[in-house]
């Protein structure tokens, strides 16, 4: 299989810097690539972690005869007050490791480098909190896969257009944490569909039809969407909530788990998470392989 950045499968970071660039009208493809390769080329740290990613726009940009077919950009999911908008930009880059200020030369860098092509649209700084909970307090990512499971998931396979790279998702979340822990334990539990200590799944006979577990575990004839999530929280006093991140090999997985979080699925079942969380921002991203990577300068 193509390598992939190596970034995407790191586990346990503490500290996260999510940048997301828009493209300046009138820059050239040769200006593009050019300041690209010169900003992934700056020098990190081994315990540093860069992945790149890009919006449907501007990989055709980079690339054109590498654009697997399926990539688009975010479009809204949802009605009435519960929707998923669309603000879809043209670069992401993650930056992740344990040394928060290695994380933040590394970003100041990237986006110093990008000045002539991109201005930085979104920056979310993440953090491990706790054991891997989100802010709530539940575990999160407990269904991620494992071993090689990951690269299975979350790679496009070989012999396919763009084979070693992800498509990726992306969303702000806000949380309501007053809301949520103005809750029992149990009615948490209810929202989540796990238990708050140790992430057990609720059994059947307690499992309401619209919790987080029940929306997001989407089976296709009997298949299900399995993604690898990389989400962290993010935040402070005044806002907090979580950073989405999620790598797929199938970016229809993406539409199929949020049409069934937000009542577009068919039964009108919307995820109870949705009444204390709002996402605020959305894209859809495409990570090349390390190889495909390499070569922007080149392409």
């Amino acid at each position: 299989m193509a390598e992939a950045q190596a970034g995407i499968f790191v586990e346990g970071t503490l500290s996260h810097f999510f940048l997301e660039y828009q493209l300046i009208e009138g820059v050239t493809e040769a200006q593009l690539r050019s300041t690209l390769a010169s900003a992934i080329a700056l020098p990190v740290s081994a315990e540093l972690n860069c992945v790149w990613a890009f919006g449907a726009d501007c990989w055709r940009r980079l690339a054109p005869a590498g654009v697997p077919e399926a990539l688009k950009p975010f479009s809204p999911i949802g009605e009435g007050r519960r929707v998923a908008p669309a603000t879809q930009h043209s670069i992401l880059l993650w930056v992740h490791g344990n040394n928060h200020s290695e994380n933040f030369d590394a970003a100041m860098a990237a986006t110093a480098a990008l000045a002539a092509v991109a201005t930085l649209s979104l920056e979310k700084i993440g953090f491990m909190y706790k054991d891997s909970r989100d802010l709530s307090g539940f575990i999160d990512g407990t269904e991620n896969p494992k071993g090689r499971g990951q690269q299975q998931v979350a790679l496009i396979p070989d012999g396919e257009l763009g084979a070693g790279g992800s498509f990726v998702m992306s969303q702000q979340w806000i949380h309501n944490l007053a809301g949520f822990h103005a809750l029992s334990q149990p009615q948490q539990e209810a929202v989540i569909g796990r238990t708050k200590p140790d992430s057990i799944e609720l059994d059947d006979e307690r499992m309401p039809e619209n919790s987080h577990v029940s929306r997001s575990d989407v089976k296709i004839n009997g298949e299900a969407q399995k993604l690898y999530r990389r989400s962290v929280p993010y935040g402070g006093v005044q806002q907090h909530g979580l950073y989405f991140l999620a790598f797929s090999r199938d970016i229809q997985r993406f539409d199929r788990i949020l049409a069934s979080m937000f009542g577009c699925s068919g039964d009108g079942i919307h995820d109870h998470l949705t009444d204390f969380s709002t996402p605020v921002t959305g894209s859809y991203w495409f990570a090349p392989s390390l190889a495909e990577l390499s070569a922007i300068g080149s392409l």
